[in-house]
Formats: C-alpha cells, structure tokens, sequence
C-alpha cells in the first residue's frame, strides 16, 4: 500500500478501534477507542508493514475495524482506517497528497497485513489512559 511522503516524519502513532465504522467513508477525524500508542522501532514497523502489503481489488462494505493515527513531533500527518473485509484502506489527512487521498486496496491476507492485524489485536486497551495518568 502506498504510504504518503510525510510518513518519513511520523514519530508515534495511535492505534484506534474503530467503534462506528460506518462514519469512516467521509469522516474528517478517525474516531473510536484509543488502545495503544506506538514509538520508536513499533512505529518503524507498522509502516514496514502497511506499505509492503500488496495491492488487491477492493470489494464493497468497507466497515473498518482498526486504524491508525501518525504523527510528527508537532502534528498529525496522516491518518488510515483499515477494513480486512473488503479490502481497503482510507488515507487521508493533512500530510496526504490529493492523489493519495481515498480508499486503496490491500491484501488482508498477505503477511505483512496479517501480521499488523495481529498486533492491531495484541495493542492493550487502556494503555493510552494509564500512560497519560503518568503525565
């Protein structure tokens, strides 16, 4: 899957359980649960993974279950939610080109994007919570 240039930028990154997944087609801001936040070589690898899944058809629902946040230093860069259903992955955000900007297809079952799924699924929920009480 074809990642933006800015994602070179991206310092942490916020995995997010998508808990309407029917707003995501057009949605401005990537909404649901807040499960983990990824730094250092998690992030290195989560984009390893997310751009060397191949490309594949892109089939119809596209109710996403998962999705990320990347982020600079400063600023959001770029945001994905991922649907291992139909396919497809929505990439958007201030850091996206206009021709990145839409649903692209992915292989859900190849194993980069197995392999990100399952650590999508091993992020502990409430870990956001209990690193910012710590702040």
């Amino acid at each position: 899957m074809m990642l933006p240039p800015v994602q070179e930028r991206t310092e942490l990154i916020e995995v997010v359980r998508i808990t309407d997944p029917m707003r995501h087609i057009g949605a401005s801001d990537l909404v649901g649960d807040d499960v983990a936040i990824w730094q250092a070589a998690q992030v290195s690898d989560a984009l390893t993974l997310i751009s060397s899944a191949p490309d594949s058809e892109l089939h119809r629902c596209f109710t996403p279950g998962w999705g990320i946040r990347a982020h600079s230093a400063t600023d959001l860069l770029f945001q994905i939610a991922f649907c291992f259903h139909c396919h497809g992955a929505r990439l958007w955000g201030p850091g996206v080109p206009a021709e990145l900007d839409r649903i692209h297809g992915f292989d859900p079952d190849s194993p980069p994007a197995l392999e990100l799924l399952q650590r999508f699924r091993g992020s502990a929920p409430g870990r956001l919570r209990r690193l910012l009480r710590r702040s």
